[in-house]
């Protein structure tokens, strides 16, 4: 085995145990804005029709990343792009959900803690970066967990309750690229 070879060999495992990694903070993501759409769906007034819609595609989008990378060969930097287009996604999920429910604190603290979430995802798949930072991954994950207990205190999310399905749709090339796929 030359040098390349067991380079190679190392960074196998490495880039299969981030990909679990980022896979694991996509799926909360992904679950994250597929329940958000939910109840922006169940809460929305009927002139919110527009809050259900945005809702119902950044679930989309989410599933979208979420499908992305579980199909795909472990690569850090592109698996930590889907990780943050989940987050990003979610982080637009809660803002409909704010929206719907107007001033109340629960769902300001829940809205700030998913757009934190979708920061430290940001940062983590970054050009410095690029999904394999352990610290700035440790960091995403930390304001995942964050974002997903806001959510539980606003009323978004209940624990144990079954995460609703979301239909990928078409994978259409324009949304791909706009996620940097």
């Amino acid at each position: 085995m030359n040098e390349h070879e067991h380079g190679h060999v190392e960074r196998e495992p490495l880039a299969a145990s981030l990909k679990a990694l980022h896979a694991t903070r996509a799926e909360s993501a992904a679950a994250r804005a597929a329940a958000l759409s939910r109840y922006v769906e169940q809460h929305a007034s009927q002139d919110q029709a527009d809050a259900v819609w945005k809702a119902a595609h950044a679930a989309r989008v989410a599933a979208q990343a979420l499908a992305v990378l579980s199909e795909s060969e472990p690569d850090p930097a592109a698996d930590s792009r889907c990780a943050r287009n989940a987050a990003s996604s979610a982080a637009q999920a809660s803002q409909m959900a704010q929206l719907v429910d107007g001033a109340v604190a629960f769902a300001a603290a829940a809205c700030k803690a998913a757009l934190k979430a979708s920061l430290a995802a940001g940062t983590a798949s970054g050009a410095k970066a690029l999904g394999a930072d352990e610290g700035l991954n440790s960091e995403a994950d930390m304001a995942e967990r964050a974002a997903v207990t806001a959510a539980e205190d606003a009323g978004w999310i209940r624990p144990g309750e079954e995460v609703p399905g979301v239909a990928t749709g078409v994978r259409s090339p324009e949304v791909m690229a706009m996620m940097h796929l």
